[in-house]
């Protein structure tokens, strides 16, 4: 018994070196569970990392104050819109990838690849010219007040000025997620995350010979960390080693392969902007509970440091979501509907028991994480109040994060796009507004409006995926 325990780990370790090189990019054949396994570690750990910029920068910005912690959280308020066409481009250019990956068509997906960077570039100078002239006005419409806006307006102005490389590394990820090569895309991360640690606290907090920025020096650590991670992605995709190989003859503009990305794209792209704009809607009404500016703050403060931990673990759940992606893209293209179906479920199945220990985590350890980011009481009773009321639907994101990625995986962008139409915006913020508002529930209502919102998404999202349809996609 003991030499086949021994046998299982060696086994194990053996998958999990495969999983960190990348040994494996085919997965239309052999056990759902290994290519599971293969494609999630990579991803999870890529997710993993995304999640750690957020902790790092809050966890040092919470050190300088509770109005540094708030520009902080109501920029990441007024960049979710960026984040939604990154999404949902890396989305479009995922399954494009993934499908062309599985037909055996490695040009085709270079081409695709080239030309989704093409589209991502153009875009970020729309917000970066936005960042450069109208940083002050977003802020403040995110509810900032007049001070915090004076103070802080520089962070708010630096993050979407430097949004390229938001984009572009959303988008060389999904490069490389779709062609199965998912430990490069961790590996980026990873370069960016550790000089994002190390430029952290020496700009924010002026240590040694650099000046102390305060919360602009998270905006110019994370700038850097991800500037560096992107040129990591450049040089694997430019070096000819990989089965996505650029060249620059790749890069003249082909406006039909552009219009199938943006047609492939869009509903990727709208779903997240549904769901960002109830974000935003959720944090205008968290930004004004409060009797005071500096109550409104710490509240605000709390609320945002909540949320990073809960992005701490929901990310790696994306993770497997993405290799469901990945998987359904791969199987449609190899003629296999059967198994992208089983891989979806299977993805689905293990996604929900890692959000039942979570759950259990928050709602036993929520205050012990928020006094580790915070020292601020209000925030930190703020906060331990939201992972306390998300815990208890928590296991419900599983299935219909699961389960949208995989339609998004298939092509069918649009159908997740009409279940979020419903779901967001005309459900969860009229719920969140009557909880919060005529019932007085104030932030709880917020919170309340969450768990019964995404429950409702993971039901709707189950019985559409049971039909099929999506099985019989083009793209």
């Amino acid at each position: 018994m003991t030499e086949s325990i021994n046998q299982e780990k060696i086994s194990f370790f053996k998958l999990f070196k495969q999983a960190i090189r990348g040994d494996v990019k085919d997965f239309t054949t052999g056990s759902i569970d290994r290519a599971i396994f293969l494609l999630a570690v990579p991803m999870v750990l890529e997710m993993v990392l995304e999640a750690t910029f957020a902790l790092v920068d809050i966890y040092f910005v919470n050190k300088v104050d509770s109005k540094a912690s708030a520009t902080v959280v109501l920029t990441e308020g007024s960049l979710t819109i960026l984040y939604s066409i990154a999404w949902g481009l890396s989305m479009g250019i995922t399954a494009m990838v993934a499908r062309r990956a599985g037909e055996k068509n490695f040009n085709g997906a270079s081409l695709l690849a080239a030309q989704g960077i093409i589209i991502a570039a153009a875009f970020s100078i729309l917000v970066s010219i936005t960042g450069i002239f109208y940083s002050k006005e977003l802020l403040s419409f995110m509810g900032g007040s007049d001070q915090l806006v004076k103070e802080n307006y520089r962070f708010t102005q630096i993050m979407l000025t430097g949004n390229v490389v938001i984009m572009l590394l959303f988008v060389n990820n999904a490069i490389f997620r779709g062609v199965g090569d998912a430990s490069i895309a961790m590996r980026s991360l990873l370069v960016a995350n550790l000089i994002n640690i190390v430029l952290d606290p020496l700009l924010i907090l002026g240590i040694g010979p650099f000046p102390k920025m305060g919360v602009t020096g998270a905006a110019v650590a994370t700038t850097i960390g991800r500037s560096v991670g992107v040129l990591y992605q450049l040089y694997h995709l430019f070096n000819g080693k990989n089965l996505v190989k650029l060249a620059t003859s790749y890069f003249v503009p082909d406006f039909k392969a552009m219009g199938h990305i943006l047609n492939t794209s869009f509903g990727g792209m709208f779903q997240f902007i549904i769901g960002s704009c109830s974000w935003i809607f959720l944090i205008k009404i968290v930004s004004q509970v409060g009797d005071t500016d500096a109550m409104k703050e710490s509240i605000t403060s709390g609320y945002g440091t909540a949320i990073r931990i809960c992005i701490f673990t929901i990310l790696p759940a994306w993770g497997i979501a993405n290799a469901a992606a990945t998987l359904t893209g791969q199987n449609l293209g190899a003629g296999q509907a059967g198994r992208a179906e089983k891989s979806v479920w299977r993805s689905a199945f293990l996604t929900f028991c890692f959000f039942g220990l979570v759950a259990i985590m928050f709602f036993s350890l929520g205050e012990t994480f928020m006094r580790f980011f915070t020292s601020d009481e209000a925030a930190v009773k703020e906060g331990t109040r939201c992972l306390y009321i998300l815990s208890i639907g928590y296991m419900f994101f599983a299935y219909g994060m699961v389960l949208t990625q995989a339609f998004n995986g298939a092509g069918d962008t649009r159908t997740p796009t009409y279940i979020n139409i419903f779901i967001y915006w005309l459900f969860q913020i009229p719920l969140a507004y009557l909880l919060a508002t005529y019932l007085k529930m104030g932030t709880t209502g917020v919170y309340v409006a969450i768990n019964v919102a995404e429950t409702a998404l993971a039901i709707v999202a189950i019985i559409i995926f049971k039909k099929g349809k999506w099985k019989l996609v083009k793209v």
